[in-house]
């Protein structure tokens, strides 16, 4: 396939106008099959979220092959074609069979599923969050390794709450064998620069479930800033976090830092109503997800794409910085950038055309076509 008329965004975050050739499903130098006019589209690669629940009324921790199945179709149509689902806090017999399913599946259509992110049950019970107090438990490597050992090795990023009983061991063992994030923590500074000064290496949903950041305890964020491999997720949904903040963490961070992530859960593409995350009633109003029972934000109902427009269009972050924090980064920060996450010869031929309204024209996954709209 030849993508030719099209504005590429490249590994140096900037677009050159360019035409994009892809051979046996990967980005190659010269191209087989069709050609396809983009019509001066900015074309940036697929995109990439390593932390959102579900989508289409259907979330991961359901257990089925349908629900990864139909996820990933309806992630692919938006434009994001690699997905690291999350876990929820759950028993670990229920993670068991997660994990199996999940080891297990073969996709025939969809986003690919290139890794899972274990969000619970290692974390706080005082930033809970919309996780469920009753199976938080400590850190637990050799519980890790029995549910990585049933995935198949798939999951790429582990959360927990570097305070804990448990945690800087964990972190010391496993730092080499998965991506260790903090998250649903009332860790301070120390702990936290610790913990990264161990090994651990990403902070989930930044700001959100983790003491603030202030001029005397600057806590996670000021230990995640002052740790130069740590990546950091944002939620720009437009509810999550003040447009100011976003600006400001783009600033602090830099672009190569930021990881946007949509934290979406089942009700994502659904009417208003009531839906659960994490076996917990949710209520969904507009673009908003909370709690029945305390009215904790519970997740986002607004898929990747549509959160990095947020960050574009009502944020005024850079689309090259959002592009990046949306394709590259988050691919980085799971390990997956050697197959994808930017446009270079031999990573999946996965697409995405934008207008210039950023609204969208065409998703091409491993070099074929699976969406078009004229």
């Amino acid at each position: 396939m030849q993508i030719k008329n099209v504005k590429v965004f490249t590994e140096e975050k900037q677009f050159q106008q360019g035409e994009i050739a892809i051979a046996d499903g990967v980005f190659a130098k010269e191209a087989d099959g069709e050609v396809i006019d983009g019509e001066g589209c900015y074309a940036i690669p697929g995109m990439v979220d390593v932390h959102f629940h579900g989508c289409v009324g259907y979330d991961f921790c359901d257990g089925t092959e349908e629900a990864i199945a139909e996820i990933a179709k309806y992630e692919a149509a938006q434009g994001v074609t690699t997905i690291v689902p999350a876990t929820m806090t759950l028993p670990e017999d229920t993670l068991m069979e997660i994990s199996k399913i999940a080891g297990n599946y073969k996709a025939t259509e969809g986003a690919d599923l290139a890794g899972i992110n274990m969000e619970g049950p290692f974390i706080s019970p005082g930033k809970k969050g919309a996780q469920a107090s009753t199976h938080i438990v400590k850190p637990d490597i050799a519980m890790f390794r029995r549910l990585q050992e049933a995935a198949n090795g798939l999951y790429r990023l582990v959360d927990i709450a570097p305070e804990v009983d448990g945690a800087m061991e964990f972190i010391a063992e496993l730092k080499d064998e998965v991506n260790i994030s903090f998250a649903h923590t009332l860790a301070d500074y120390d702990i936290a620069k610790k913990g990264y000064d161990l090994g651990a290496n990403h902070a989930t949903h930044l700001y959100n479930a983790m003491p603030p950041f202030s001029h005397r305890a600057p806590g996670v964020i000021g230990a995640a800033h002052d740790s130069a491999h740590c990546m950091v997720e944002l939620i720009t949904d437009g509810v999550h976090i003040h447009p100011s903040v976003v600006r400001t963490t783009f600033d602090m961070f830099g672009d190569d830092r930021v990881v946007l992530i949509s934290d979406s859960m089942r009700a994502t593409g659904m009417p208003d109503g009531e839906y659960t995350l994490g076996g917990q009633a949710v209520q969904v109003r507009g673009n908003r997800a909370t709690l029945v029972e305390g009215g904790a934000l519970a997740g986002s109902v607004t898929n990747l794409a549509d959160c990095m427009r947020v960050a574009v269009k009502e944020m005024q972050i850079p689309l090259e910085s959002a592009v990046a924090a949306a394709t590259m980064n988050p691919a980085k920060s799971v390990g997956l950038y050697d197959k994808y996450g930017s446009i270079t010869e031999g990573k999946a031929g996965n697409v995405v055309l934008l207008r210039e309204d950023l609204s969208l024209k065409a998703v091409i996954q491993n070099g074929r076509v699976i969406r078009w709209e004229e």
